[in-house]
């Protein structure tokens, strides 16, 4: 029997090449263990399902940012979500052509087909800590919440984004988190202090 951790990462190589392929819901979990040399009794007990995959991938992505090491917390808070949230587009982009296959299943919510709602916030949560900021309490559930909203409007600006910079991914991410970041600072109770810092921002 194989180890769950030891599989995983063959289970989720071989859906999105088959999603790649022959497109998401043709994939059956039999291919997705031919393809990836396990068992089926391997798959269920590794993803337990096609949506366990996506799970899967997306916590395989956020392990790879969080590997990265401690964020500089010189930078501003919105500089140091860029550099995670792009670091996370770097994680997926071996499995592009997969997602754009799973998001092509669901035409009226393309998107929320890539990953749960809870696992995505659970996702974003992990990136805010890795920008070192908190995802705890109200504060944490919202900022979760408002990055998640911001993660997937960017999915298809990414999908169709095939320079090798990601020049237009990046430029719709700077905007949307700059727009984040004054709404956030417009809240009540949020604006700075006399003695903050002139560069203070909470992202």
């Amino acid at each position: 029997m194989a180890r769950k951790a030891e599989v995983q990462p063959q289970i989720i190589g071989a859906a999105m090449a088959l999603a790649a392929e022959k497109g998401w819901r043709e994939t059956t979990l039999a291919e997705i263990a031919k393809r990836a040399n396990v068992s089926l009794a391997d798959v269920f007990r590794s993803v337990g399902g096609k949506q366990g995959i996506l799970e899967a991938l997306s916590r395989h992505a956020d392990a790879q940012v969080l590997a990265g090491g401690a964020p500089d917390m010189e930078e501003r808070p919105r500089d140091r979500l860029f550099d995670v949230l792009m670091r996370r587009f770097d994680a997926l982009a071996p499995y592009k052509l997969g997602l754009m296959a799973v998001a092509d299943v669901t035409p009226r919510d393309p998107f929320a087909a890539i990953c749960t709602v809870r696992q995505l916030r659970r996702s974003m949560g992990w990136m805010l800590e890795a920008a070192g900021l908190t995802s705890d309490g109200l504060e944490g559930a919202v900022k979760s919440r408002v990055l998640a909203g911001i993660w997937l409007s960017l999915l298809r600006t990414w999908f169709q984004d095939d320079s090798e910079d990601l020049a237009r991914t990046m430029a719709a991410l700077d905007a949307r988190l700059r727009r984040a970041e004054e709404a956030w600072n417009s809240l009540p109770g949020r604006r700075r202090r006399p003695s903050a810092r002139a560069d203070e921002v909470h992202a």
